[in-house]
Order: structure tokens, then C-alpha cells, then sequence
């Protein structure tokens, strides 16, 4: 199994991301969101380079998506993380965040799921790897990485905060 992404790339992806997001902002910095699991301390290494730069605090949340797939029929189990968004979210901009984006559907149950919560201004989407195949109409905003995959691949993102390893990104079932 491949690696395509080192823990350098990651954080130099991420960095990359953050100065986007701050040029794309203006004066008034987003609401960063993370989708459960690896979208939120994804989100948190984004708002920590912002802060660093820009020295002011950047708002943080996590998104829980699990009662909004559309695939809860297929499920045994849906294990549920929680929402916390640290403020109203009405009339500010949201940029969700994740690691992998595939087929779109994960992303739509986020904008469903952020929907109960408020209305914001505008929704802007970064993630760490953009896989292609989509089956929505959804694009990032902010894309770390484009990784071509073939549909029979799989992209597995480990991070320190999750799995207690080192940071990368490997796409399983790649010729290598």
C-alpha cells in the first residue's frame, strides 16, 4: 500500500489551505467546521496556522453527520460523535472541512446536518484529498491534494490525534 502523503506533505498542504482561506476571507475570518472523524482536527491544524499568522483566534466546531447519510438503511450501527459549533453560524461563513472527498454524498449530508444549525452566509468546503468519481455536483474550495484513484482503490488517511500514529495518506489496492 502506497504512500502518497508524508506527515510534511500533509502539513505543508494544510498550511497551503490556511493561507488560501485567509486570502479567500478578508477581514472576517470563517468558522472552520470539521466533519467527523479526521475533518476535525484537520479543522483545528488549519485554525492553529491561521492564528499564527493572522494572531487572532479562529472559531472551530465539529459536524456530526451520522443521522444524515443516506446510507443509514445499509448501516448496522451509527455510532454518534456529537455536533459542537462554537457560535451561531447564521449569516457567517462555514468552511467545512474533511480529509477525503469522494462521491460528493458525505459533503451533502454535512450541508444537510449544518442546515439545522443556521443559515450561514456562504459554505466553502477544504479537504485534504480530492479522489475524484463524483456523484453530486460538489466541488472543494481548498483542496490539499488531487489523488486519481481508480473506484476499486481506497484512500486511508491516519492522523497522530485519531489513530496514535504518525501522520499519512496511502491509497490501498494501488498497483506499486
Amino acid at each position: 500500500m502506497p504512500m502518497v502523503m508524508a506527515a510534511a506533505d500533509i502539513g505543508r498542504s494544510l498550511t497551503r489551505i490556511s493561507h488560501e482561506i485567509i486570502e479567500k476571507s478578508g477581514d472576517v475570518l470563517p468558522v472552520l467546521v470539521g466533519i467527523h472523524t479526521r475533518g476535525v482536527p484537520l479543522a483545528r491544524r488549519i485554525a492553529g496556522v491561521i492564528e499564527e499568522v493572522q494572531g487572532v483566534s479562529v472559531s472551530v466546531g465539529a459536524l456530526d453527520i451520522g443521522l444524515y447519510r443516506d446510507d443509514l438503511a445499509g448501516r448496522l450501527t451509527t455510532e454518534l460523535a456529537g455536533t459542537r459549533l462554537p457560535t451561531d453560524i447564521t449569516d457567517r461563513t462555514v468552511v467545512l472541512v474533511d480529509d477525503v472527498l469522494y462521491t460528493g454524498r458525505t459533503v451533502r449530508a454535512a450541508l444537510d446536518a449544518l442546515s439545522d444549525f443556521g443559515r450561514p452566509a456562504a459554505v466553502r468546503l477544504a479537504v485534504l484529498a480530492d479522489r475524484g468519481h463524483r456523484q453530486l455536483p460538489i466541488r472543494p474550495d481548498h483542496v490539499g491534494r488531487n489523488l486519481p484513484t481508480s473506484r476499486t482503490e481506497r484512500v486511508s488517511v491516519r492522523l497522530a490525534e485519531i489513530d496514535g500514529t504518525e501522520d499519512g495518506v496511502w491509497v490501498e489496492g494501488a498497483e506499486g
